[in-house]
Parts: C-alpha cells; sequence; structure tokens
C-alpha cells in the first residue's frame, strides 16, 4: 500500500511541479533516453549478480505486498514455544523429536501455520532442538552456532539489497551517459534551427533527470525497504535463539518466553500479562482466537 501512495507522491510532485512552472509534459517523453538509462542499468544488473542472487531480488519485490510480523505473529511465536518448552518440561527434550521431524504434521507447530510456512524458521528452530536432543553441547557453544547461522542467513538476505542499491548507485553515471550521447547529438546539429538545438539539449538533460529520479525516488527506497525486510527477519528468529537458549539454561517456560519477549521491537512487543494469557491458551485454538 504505502509503496504505491509513495510512488504516487514522487511522481505526482516532480511532475506536478514541472508543470506549475510551465513546462511541457510531452518533453519528458523521451523513449531513446528510457531505452539508455534503462537498458544500461538491467545491463549490468545482469554482469555482475548471480543468477540465484537475481532470483532474490525478484523474490524480494513481491514482499512489498506482504505484511511484516506484527503482534499476532509474536504472540503465536511465544505461544507456541511455551507449548514446546512445557512439553520438554514435563517428558524431556526427546518428546520434541517427532515434532522436529515432522513439522507439518506436528500437533504443536500444526496449530500455527504462519510459523510452518516460515521455512527458515521452521530449519532454524527444528535444527537447533536437533542439537540439543545429539547433547554434548553447552549453552554457550550452541548460541555460537545459532549466532553463525543467523550471520549466514543475514548475509544471504542482505544481497538483493545490496545489489538494488549499486544499480541505484549507478543510475545518476548512466543518466550522464545518456546526456553525453544527447550533447553529441546536438553537436552535429548545430548548424541548424535554434528550435532544434534547444529540443535536442532539452532531450539530453532529461537523460540525468531521469538517472537522478531513478535512482532517489525509486531504486534507492525500494533497496532501503528490501533491508527492512531482513531486518523483520532477522528479530523473529533472534527471538526463537533467545527463547531457546533461555530454555536450554534451565529456566521455567514461562520465564523463557518472558526473555523472548523482550526482544520483540517495541511497536509491536504484546505486554507481559497478554503473552501470559495467550500462552496458558496454547493448544486451545477457541481461546487464542478470544485472546486475539
Amino acid at each position: 500500500m504505502f509503496l504505491i501512495v509513495g510512488v504516487l507522491i514522487v511522481l505526482g510532485s516532480v511532475v506536478g511541479g514541472y508543470l506549475w512552472e510551465g513546462g511541457h509534459i510531452l518533453i519528458l517523453n523521451q523513449p531513446s533516453e528510457f531505452l539508455i538509462i534503462g537498458g544500461a542499468a538491467i545491463g549490468s544488473l545482469l554482469i555482475g549478480t548471480p543468477l540465484p542472487v537475481l532470483m532474490k531480488v525478484t523474490g524480494s519485490l513481491g514482499r512489498f505486498f506482504k505484511a511484516r510480523p506484527g503482534k499476532a505473529d509474536y504472540l503465536d511465536l511465544l505461544s507456541m514455544m511455551y507449548a514446546m518448552f512445557k512439553l520438554t518440561q514435563q517428558s524431556g527434550v526427546m518428546a520434541l523429536e517427532s515434532h522436529c521431524d515432522d513439522p507439518e504434521g506436528s500437533t504443536i507447530f500444526g496449530q500455527y501455520p504462519k510459523f510452518v510456512h516460515n521455512h527458515h524458521a521452521v530449519k532454524f528452530l527444528t535444527d537447533s532442538i536437533k542439537v540439543i536432543i545429539l547433547g554434548g553441547v553447552s549453552p554457550y557453544d550452541l548460541e555460537a552456532l545459532m549466532d553463525e547461522d543467523l550471520e549466514v542467513h543475514h548475509h544471504e538476505e542482505m544481497k538483493p539489497s545490496s545489489t538494488l542499491t549499486k544499480v541505484s548507485d549507478s543510475l545518476p553515471g548512466l543518466g550522464i551517459v545518456a546526456a553525453v550521447l544527447g550533447v553529441v547529438i546536438t553537436m552535429q546539429a548545430l548548424d541548424g534551427p535554434a528550435t532544434e538545438i534547444g529540443h535536442k539539449v532539452g532531450a539530453a538533460l532529461v537523460g540525468t533527470f531521469l538517472g537522478i529520479l531513478m535512482c532517489y525516488g525509486f531504486v534507492g527506497p525500494i533497496a532501503t525497504h528490501m533491508e527492512t525486510f531482513v531486518e523483520d527477519d532477522a528479530r523473529y528468529l533472534i527471538c526463537i535463539k533467545t527463547g531457546l537458549l533461555a530454555v536450554y539454561k534451565g529456566f521455567a517456560p514461562a520465564i523463557a518466553v518472558e526473555f523472548a519477549r523482550r526482544v520483540i521491537p517495541n511497536d509491536i512487543r504484546p505486554d507481559f500479562d497478554e503473552t501470559e494469557q495467550y500462552c496458558r491458551n496454547a493448544g486451545r485454538p477457541e481461546a487464542q482466537a478470544e485472546a486475539a
């Protein structure tokens, strides 16, 4: 929603101000400039970007139309961890083995379809639990292992935004390339009428305008927004890590969930009483719906 609103505001402000000052909109319609800048940008993207990263870039664009993890998602996560930690307290960590082997068929995970569909979060949690089941690892070493996993994931997920940032940085330069080519064409027509020369100079300057506008008005902000997606995912995984480490260190399930709750961003963090009520209703869908 905000993506569309932002695009409309940028275009409306720039074009509206231009028209207000008496500019002619048709002068901005320079297909050759679009071809030079757009084609060169896409070509440079293909030259410098491996195929897996290109696929990640296109996949990340679709996330603009998906909601970020909110309070309800974190309440589900905390509730799920509480049910899982209670089972561990009552029956031991081995009781989680069947749930980790088949998350989609798990009676715990199955109650939280949003979590199950978050494949990396599921793998992060289940793989970490499997390490605990194997035994012989201290909480400190488990934390180091999970941090390594988080760092690798963060590095991989940041590639689309960093790639678009590089493309964004190149757009003003490509706009200058288009403008220089326009000047070359203008120089070839110096013996022509003044109106023709003026038209060609204007067309050349449109290239610089387009490159700068695309950089700072569209591609750069899109790359920045992609970084927020990565940060949201990282915070969700850190919440899992914090709760799992706390229970592994011997804290009671409710205290371990409180450790996890404290790392949730303030704007979407449920309060203590809300979390406690929601967690106590774990395994009771009708009560969870009432608490929500």
